[in-house]
């Protein structure tokens, strides 16, 4: 039962990020963006994997916590980009 509980939360989180991932990519900047979030979810989600690893419970769940990995990775890439971009927009307007 527990696992299900897990699979609903990864679910439910799961969902956002590719929402978010092109929400990123479409905006072309970081504005509104939280990189210290993004990082900690990012770790949340490494200790979740190391749990399952340590736990010797290596089941369809890991898969998830893979998925939402990914995702938060690539958020996190278009956040450089996007900052780069807001950086090149502020040094043309002379900001």
């Amino acid at each position: 039962m527990a696992e299900i509980f897990e699979t609903l939360m990864l679910v439910c989180f799961g969902l956002s990020w590719p929402i978010s991932v092109v929400k990123s990519y479409k905006s072309c900047t970081a504005q509104g963006k939280s990189l210290m979030f993004e990082l900690a979810i990012f770790i949340g989600y490494i200790f979740g994997i190391c749990s399952k690893f340590m736990a010797g419970n290596i089941n369809y769940v890991l898969v998830l916590y893979i998925i939402n990995l990914v995702m938060v990775s690539t958020d996190i890439l278009l956040y450089v980009r996007n900052r780069r971009y807001d950086m090149e927009a502020a040094y043309e307007n002379g900001i």
